[in-house]
């Protein structure tokens, strides 16, 4: 396979050599300065996706003005995708090649919506997921004691629940969420081994109407089988341990007979192909609680992406999204050495969305080994979190306007309804925030915003010095014009396709996890019994919370 065998690690190549002198070309040249020196800046480099279809003329845009590179630098960023024959790696991602080479399995997640046919002779069949979520949301379902079934609890952890939380915090209607209004099942999750997060989950439901769903690919995940037994454990405590809970109970896993012996019926395992992996598997059955959750409109979910999937396919690199996505975050990491991005979306329903995207990015391209076995030299992906806006204004901004760190940004910006006066606000804030954590604040004026409040000439000049804030901290800005099923659909493909852009340019596997293998290891090794094996303070620990416990037993 061209671009896999025939492999160059990108260091090696022209353009890599090229955009190093870029960086420091521009290493001392603030980003107000490349401003100043091109009046259409923001205009060109502003990519403006619209999907010209029935939902929507203009579904995105992305405003890269901000960030620190010029059109010399997107051109050889651009020559760099072509040296690693991106385009090659596009065409095997959409055509089912083995890309996920260390597991020797494809990565088709797009056709779970459509964008692609899956790997042939293993497609997926979702109808009896599809009609299991449409019977429990109008209620034709019951649990053991006859009850109607109106809550659902997901049981899984990291792409078992990072991804369907998010879509179901940013999309269920709040009136039927929260049993007010709608009649629509209730749906909550709990990821956490920590008792605490599934006891608070629990405290005020009713077992007689509660399901729970164990979403667990092998049907082994340690923190998602404990809590499965605690969920059964307490369903037993409430309705009598002489009852049959079965019907309490449905299971997304490929191990299916492991979920029987559990006692989950045949028909309420859900299965997920294994070329869909944890973290992309958002748009299958790990849906399911989305589905109970939005019904008709995961359809709507599965179209936006499925539009991202033919805008990153087809698109020459110039005006393709992900492509310009993917290549300014390498551009930070590995040539401009900014180790950090802040993702700030300006949206209480994507509250979660850093922490999927922390799962997406980190463990897709945290890693260090290529292609052909040997390490890379660039730094790959860098640490990845935030907050909500305005929420962080107000908790971590200071440290992006006044701190000694240099960060990038990643505001996400749903416009929403024009006419509701705290949407505006919200928007105008992103904006502001934006602008000014580029352009900052100097010593001049610090000493005018002073003045302004009529203190006198000593008290200015001791306190200037404190409103000094560099700037210079590069951000990209991604507007939709609502959050809703379409558009939120549209942004996951979106951060889904820059992040193989990355892997396939850096020339690693993003679609494998072996690295968090080792610590699980170690941890099965402590709850069997295995001591004397591990380093003194880890020997020690273990030994101190044993003791712990004895005294408080």
């Amino acid at each position: 396979m061209s671009g896999m065998n025939d492999f160059t690690p990108p260091q090696f190549l022209p353009a890599w050599t090229v955009l190093t002198d870029h960086a420091q070309r521009l290493a001392n040249q603030p980003l107000s300065a490349l401003f100043a020196n091109d009046p259409d800046r923001a205009r060109r480099h502003t990519l403006i996706f619209d999907n010209l279809t029935e939902l929507d003329q203009t579904s995105l845009i992305i405003d890269f003005s901000k960030q620190h590179l010029d059109g010399s630098v997107i051109k050889d960023l651009i020559r760099l995708a072509r040296e690693t024959r991106l385009d090659e790696g596009i065409y095997h991602l959409f055509g089912g090649a083995t890309l996920n080479f260390t597991e020797k399995r494809a990565a088709s997640h797009m056709s779970m919506r459509g964008g692609c046919p899956p790997p042939p002779g293993n497609g997926a069949d979702t109808h009896n997921m599809r009609t299991f979520a449409f019977d429990l949301r109008e209620g034709l379902l019951t649990g053991s004691t006859g009850k109607t079934i109106r809550h659902l609890v997901n049981l899984g952890i990291g792409g078992s629940d990072l991804g369907p939380r998010l879509a179901v915090e940013a999309l269920a209607d709040p009136r039927g969420y929260f049993g007010e209004g709608i009649e629509l099942p209730r749906v909550d999750f709990a990821a956490n081994v920590d008792p605490r997060e599934l006891d608070t989950v629990l405290a005020h439901a009713d077992a007689a109407d509660t399901l729970f769903v164990i979403s667990s690919k092998s049907f082994s995940t340690p923190e998602t089988l404990a809590n499965a037994e605690a969920a059964r454990q307490w369903l037993r405590s409430q309705l009598g341990s002489d009852i049959d809970i079965g019907a309490h109970f449905a299971a997304v896993s490929n191990a299916i007979e492991a979920a029987v012996a559990f006692g989950i019926r045949p028909d309420r395992v859900f299965p997920l192909p294994d070329w869909v992996g944890g973290r992309y598997s958002v748009w299958s059955a790990i849906g399911l609680p989305l589905l109970v959750a939005i019904g008709g409109m995961f359809d709507d979910f599965l179209a936006g992406a499925r539009i991202m999937d033919d805008h990153f396919r087809l698109t020459p690199f110039e005006q393709n999204l992900p492509v310009w996505l993917g290549l300014t975050g390498l551009w930070n990491s590995s040539f401009l050495g900014i180790q950090s991005v802040a993702a700030l979306p300006y949206a209480y329903g994507l509250r979660s969305f850093p922490g999927w995207l922390q799962q997406l990015e980190m463990e897709s391209n945290g890693k260090h080994t290529l292609r052909d076995g040997s390490h890379t030299e660039a730094a790959t992906a860098p640490i990845v979190w935030g907050g909500a806006g305005t929420i962080g204004q107000h908790a971590f901004h200071q440290l992006l306007y006044q701190g000694t760190r240099r960060v990038a940004l990643d505001f996400i910006i749903p416009v929403g309804d024009a006419d509701d006066p705290r949407q505006r606000i919200l928007v105008e804030n992103a904006i502001a925030q934006a602008a000014a954590l580029m352009v900052g604040r100097d010593l001049s004026a610090s000493r005018a915003t002073l003045a302004r409040h009529n203190l006198p000439d000593a008290e200015i000049e001791r306190l200037a010095p404190h409103l000094v804030s560099k700037g210079n901290q590069p951000s990209t800005t991604i507007m939709l014009p609502r959050l809703d099923a379409f558009h939120l659909g549209v942004l996951l493909a979106l951060y889904e396709h820059k992040v193989f852009v990355q892997g396939w340019i850096w020339g690693i596997n993003p679609f494998d996890q072996y690295g968090v293998e080792h610590g699980k290891e170690i941890a099965r090794a402590l709850a069997s019994g295995k001591t004397g094996e591990q380093d003194a303070s880890t020997e020690q620990l273990i030994r101190l919370a044993t003791e712990f416990r004895q005294r408080m037993r």
